[in-house]
């Protein structure tokens, strides 16, 4: 009697607490069609609730185990490869998910089941090719001009092209489908399916001469491509200047990399840059790219997602989800700008985009390079400790200047009588901008109108009701709004515990803008913010509005401050600089530095010089001092010092275990019973620092309250198993079952 098959699979519905590969019998009829990486509807529990699952592996069963069976495959193929199907495991361990939705993550949405069927299905096309000689059909044509007039043009237009799709044959004769229909029962056309791709509108430029790299470029081209040449698992940091010409070293590794039949993918940290870098690679690997990431229609995603995993594509560019892009005889990543806190997921799974990378560049043999111009502290640590090389681009392309910086004191306009966002220096600036034809950017670091309403009389301030943080007022729709959860409420009138007048303090980028309209009544202003891009591809339209018809100014949020190469700009304003370095996160320093450095340095990439006006209320601010300078090897001594001091990453690792629940009492509770556990269990690894519980820095969102047990260690998987274990048996227990928990290795929000 020979062994029944089994599959063991990664359940959908498997919360974490209960995850493990679950064993199912695989019936007669459905063996030799399930292979792993392959999707199957299972029952699961004791309701045997139909359910999603993924196939990890394919064995006999010895045993003869009572097994259920499963019930339907989903794919014809699979969707996983090993390669990938590791991969989900591995990130299970590493970030505290369950496989599958580690798996989920690397899906594209239209895979996603609905009703017990993928939400998005393969595009086809009828197409009518002639079934007769050329002359055959111009013959059938004369004798059916009299009484089938419409399938005579249909004949005539096949014998000049061959075959066509019917919409093009109606578009162009007019003939209908039942015209083509009658003609293919007659055995003069055939008919078939087509598949084609919906491809996402990407600008093209026609084909680029070779690029001439400077000598510092051929350096750094020189010592990387060798282990390109090798094939092995590597890994670099390049750290350039702003404007220092890293793109091209990146294009010039993706050409060796394909001439060593590798492949590439290329990450960015904004869907913003994608549609800038996606139009200059094609002018240089043609149509063999693919561009990933959130903001492409559902069709659309699924098929670059097919494209890249049947080798139809050399280069996938993307966001954060393209690290996980199928792309065969994977030879090189690039992760631009990899210093950004967008890389980091805050949804489960909760991976940081770099670790993801790098485990992809072990398996594949590949080169993983991280470029920046203000790295993070944490890559130019493990570049000086000797687990990256480290490479530099000291100076900008065809020795451009930086821009001239000036600090601007706000205290002193405050003084003059200017309440204002905008300073009498950058106004005279941008005006004289404006006089010369040249284009300026303006950078403030929120979006909204006012920040915060409140009463003077009584002090009550507007509040969302479901999170512990205050309402912005948008001037768009006249609402205040809750940035966390979505709450909105009309304007209001007045203060609704005294009756009083209402005062409205802070800016957004909204206020700004309504401000320079009233400084600069007749000059043109675009905003780009999270408010002005959420619908598709306004962010391409900014950006080539703004490059075509050379508005004066783009005013906008993080959006506006990295990777954007525009020659005629020539002044940058950074508005309210102070306000990125007072928040309650250690990284608030290094994310003021970069974010003000790479902003700066969209100022004269052209032939121009460009120049700078950073306003602040604290001048003296050694932060801004520094970023003003562009000095960021003296601010990574210096703030390395200080995460030294407080046993902070990159010198440590977090990880938080956090606690979140409807009632803060048992929340409270229920953290006490977590620390307790954590310590039992950690009592032996004496180099761990249980710190907490304390709140989350927003400490109530959509009326649930989060608190946090932060431990500080040198993570290793001993001790990410036995956090794990901890939150598997925190769940068991009946009295915490309102609280939910979850960890996060090295946290972007404490």
């Amino acid at each position: 009697m020979s062994a029944d098959k089994v599959a063991r699979t990664a359940v959908s519905v498997a919360t974490y607490h209960i995850d493990r590969p679950y064993d199912y019998k695989i019936p007669p009829e459905l063996d030799g069609r399930v292979q792993p990486g392959m999707r199957v509807v299972i029952p699961f529990g004791q309701g045997n609730r139909r359910t999603e699952g993924l196939v990890l592996s394919v064995m006999e069963d010895t045993g003869q185990r009572v097994l259920k069976n499963i019930d339907t495959v989903v794919d014809d193929a699979p969707v996983l490869s090993p390669e990938m199907i590791k991969l989900a495991v591995w990130m299970s361990e590493r970030f505290f998910c369950t496989v599958y939705d580690a798996a989920k993550a690397m899906l594209p949405s239209g895979l996603w089941l609905k009703d017990g069927a993928p939400r998005v299905s393969d595009k086809v096309v009828k197409i009518a090719a002639l079934n007769i000689p050329a002359e055959e059909a111009l013959l059938l044509a004369a004798q059916k001009r009299r009484r089938a007039r419409q399938q005579a043009r249909v004949l005539e237009l096949l014998s000049q092209i061959g075959e066509a799709s019917v919409k093009e044959i109606s578009y162009f004769t007019g003939a209908g489908a039942a015209s083509v229909k009658a003609l293919a029962d007659a055995g003069a056309v055939a008919l078939y399916e087509q598949e084609i791709y919906r491809r996402p509108d990407i600008t093209t430029l026609p084909p680029a001469d070779p690029l001439i790299l400077s000598p510092e470029q051929q350096r750094v081209f020189d010592a990387l491509a060798p282990v390109l040449e090798e094939g092995r698992a590597d890994a670099a940091l390049l750290y350039g200047v702003t404007g220092s010409g890293k793109t091209a070293v990146y294009i010039q590794l993706i050409r060796k990399a394909i001439a060593l039949k590798r492949r590439a993918i290329v990450l960015v940290p904004e869907i913003a840059l994608t549609p800038q870098l996606i139009t200059l690679f094609s002018a240089h690997f043609g149509e063999r790219i693919a561009v990933f990431h959130s903001q492409l229609g559902i069709g659309e995603r699924y098929d670059e997602w097919k494209r890249i995993r049947t080798g139809e594509v050399d280069v996938v560019v993307g966001t954060r989800s393209a690290v996980f892009a199928p792309i065969p005889d994977l030879g090189l990543v690039i992760i631009d700008e990899e210093q950004e806190h967008s890389y980091k997921s805050q949804n489960i799974p909760r991976y940081h985009t770099r670790d993801v990378a790098k485990y992809r560049c072990w398996q594949n043999k590949a080169l993983l390079l991280l470029g920046s111009a203000t790295p993070s502290l944490e890559s130019m640590y493990s570049a000086e400790t000797g687990k990256y090389k480290l490479l530099r681009l000291d100076s900008r392309y065809n020795a451009r200047n930086l821009p001239n910086v000036i600090i601007a004191d706000m205290k002193k306009e405050l003084k003059s009588g200017n309440g204002g966002v905008i300073g009498s220096e950058l106004l005279e600036a941008l005006q004289e901008n404006v006089a010369r034809g040249e284009q300026s950017i303006l950078f403030l670091n929120r979006r909204g109108g006012n920040t915060l309403i409140t009463c003077p009389e009584c002090a009550y301030t507007f509040s969302c009701p479901r999170c512990s943080v205050s309402l912005t007022y948008h001037f768009a729709n006249r609402r205040i709004m809750c940035h966390y959860c979505g709450f909105s409420r009309w304007e209001p009138e007045e203060c609704p515990d005294c009756g009083g007048r209402l005062k409205y303090v802070g800016a957004g980028t909204q206020k700004v803008e309504a401000e320079l309209r009233e400084l600069l009544p007749d000059v043109g202003i675009l905003r780009m913010d999270a408010d002005t891009v959420s619908a598709r591809n306004t962010h391409e339209d900014i950006l080539t509005k703004f490059r075509a018809e050379k508005v004066p100014i783009l005013l906008g949020t993080q959006m506006v401050a990295k990777g954007l190469d525009f020659e005629n700009v020539t002044l940058v304003g950074v508005l309210s600089a102070d306000q990125m370095l007072y928040i309650n996160d250690y990284r608030a320093q290094e994310r003021a530095f970069s974010l003000i450095t790479q902003v700066v340095g969209r100022s004269g990439r052209g032939s121009k010089t460009g120049r700078a006006i950073i306003q602040t209320m604290t001048p003296k601010s050694e932060v801004i001092r520094l970023a003003a300078l562009q000095d960021y090897d003296a601010f990574y001594r210096r703030e390395l010092e200080l995460r030294r001091a407080l046993g902070n990453p990159p010198l440590s690792d977090l990880i938080s275990v956090t606690a979140s629940g409807v009632s803060e009492t048992e929340v409270l509770r229920g953290c006490t019973i977590l620390r307790r556990l954590l310590e039992d269990y950690l009592r032996d690894e004496p180099d761990v620092c249980l710190l907490g519980p304390a709140p989350a820095s927003v400490t109530k969102i959509n009326n649930r309250y989060r608190y946090r047990i932060t431990l500080s260690c040198q993570a290793n998987k001993r001790i990410r198993m036995t956090v794990a274990h901890v939150i598997r048996t925190f769940a068991k227990d009946k009295a915490c079952r309102n609280i939910a928990v979850y960890a996060d290795s090295d946290p972007y929000e404490l």
